[in-house]
């Protein structure tokens, strides 16, 4: 989970499409993925035990990054803070969004869908729990006040576990091929993604010649002395300021990732350990019974009678393969699959993919016919369009802006979307060229 590669070669990556499609995926996972989680992809501050900034011998920001890339840290736990601000509204009642997310919130709720708890990370303030012992065995935890979400990986079996709903997701681990890498499968996405670790792994590898990478002084992360390494977009259009890392000092393993708005204010995404031992974790936190009465679903590689995997198994494996946080906000495209075209590069990169028709006259309110029999939901589902985001207009004809403090989506009337961690007035430039 700590290992840095010096080029994608995450099992995501690995899963289908050219050499092309998967740099072109990862060309994008900053200013789309990133900083979406940074839009739908984890302060911590005074929560975290300082003795102030350790005297460390000097470092120049290219050496601190092969160290990270050199880490072959592969047992470790504890505690991540997570902490995501993106400046979202907040969603009005009786639109029948309530106690969704896929945990049901009670017993015999629906299947423990990894996907949709990562959603819960797009706002407020939330604590992972953390081990890893190579790459077959990984636990990581969502704890809330009255219940846990877990995903185990033991070997060949991965579990999804929500307690809340008393549910439970059984999927197999995708195999290794003849080249050693893992073939990409319908096992569930877990919350690593939310990790220092793998945040600080995706903006490396995506930052290219896009980036002025400078060390900023140490710090004291979860006891332990590190480097900080900082990111700045060098494109006037992104509206990233800077993404800054404490880089672990001695084994560089990434202890902390912020990304801080061009405009100002607190973090967007502020993940840190609070607590971290990288001594080897007890066999038995990878084990994993489900308990009496839980309602168990059976996904990834298990087949049905009729020899196809089921729904869960084939949503997973999409899911998989989308990797990491841009998988996790569903962005589409990031499979390599074409459903997206990526335009510009880096921090300035822009997604482009078709929503319909029916979605551009819904959101211009030019056609909300499809939410008449929506009844009152409907009509305050129309309020909350109305409310959100700006009209804009160009050659492209008219549409929408919708807005968070760091990814910004244009919705044309004819249902072109448009979204990338840029400024609006870039989101119009690119509807007006692709006109």
């Amino acid at each position: 989970m700590a290992r840095i590669q010096p080029t994608p070669g995450t099992d995501a990556a690995d899963g289908r499409g050219t050499a092309g499609g998967r740099r072109k995926a990862v060309r994008y996972a900053v200013p789309v993925a990133v900083a979406g989680v940074a839009a739908a992809t984890i302060g911590i501050g005074s929560a975290l035990a300082s003795t102030g900034d350790p005297d460390l011998p000097k470092i120049s920001a290219q050496d601190l990054i092969a160290k990270m890339a050199a880490s072959d840290t592969q047992q470790m736990s504890g505690s991540v803070k997570i902490t995501t601000d993106l400046g979202l509204p907040s969603l009005p009642s009786g639109l029948g969004l309530e106690g969704g997310g896929g945990h049901g919130g009670k017993k015999g709720g629906t299947a423990a869908s990894p996907e949709s708890k990562l959603t819960e990370l797009a706002s407020g303030t939330h604590t992972l729990r953390v081990a890893v012992d190579g790459p077959d065995k990984q636990r990581v935890s969502l704890v809330e006040r009255a219940a846990e979400y877990s995903v185990i990986r033991n070997g060949d079996d991965v579990w999804a576990y929500d307690s809340a709903g008393n549910t439970a997701l059984h999927s197999k681990a995708p195999q290794r091929g003849p080249d050693g890498k893992r073939e990409a499968a319908g096992t569930p996405k877990d919350l690593s993604g939310a990790s220092p670790q793998e945040l600080a792994k995706k903006v490396v590898e995506a930052a290219g010649g896009t980036t002025a990478f400078t060390v900023d002084g140490t710090a004291k992360v979860a006891g332990r002395d590190a480097y900080q390494l900082v990111l700045t977009p060098k494109q006037g259009e992104s509206t990233v300021g800077a993404v800054r890392i404490a880089v672990d000092a001695k084994n560089g393993v990434p202890l902390k990732f912020t990304l801080a708005p061009k405009s100002g204010g607190k973090a967007v995404v502020d993940a840190a350990f609070t607590k971290v031992d990288f001594g080897k974790p007890g066999a038995d936190t990878f084990s994993f019974t489900p308990p009496k009465g839980t309602k168990v679903t059976e996904g990834g590689d298990k087949a049905g009678k009729d020899g196809k995997a089921g729904k869960a198994g084939k949503h997973a494996g999409r899911g998989d393969q989308q990797g990491g946080l841009t998988g996790a906000l569903g962005l589409p495209g990031a499979g390599g699959d074409g459903t997206a075209k990526v335009t510009g590069e880096g921090w300035a990169s822009i997604a482009q993919f078709t929503a319909g028709k029916e979605a551009g006259g819904i959101v211009s309110g030019k056609d909300r016919s499809a939410l008449k029999d929506a009844g009152k939901n409907g009509d305050a589902a129309g309020k909350l369009l109305d409310g959100l985001g700006s009209k804009v207009s160009g050659d492209f004809g008219s549409g929408r802006v919708f807005s968070t403090r760091v990814v910004n989506a244009l919705m044309t009337d004819d249902g072109k979307v448009f979204v990338g961690a840029v400024s609006k007035d870039a989101l119009v430039k690119a509807a007006n060229a692709a006109k």
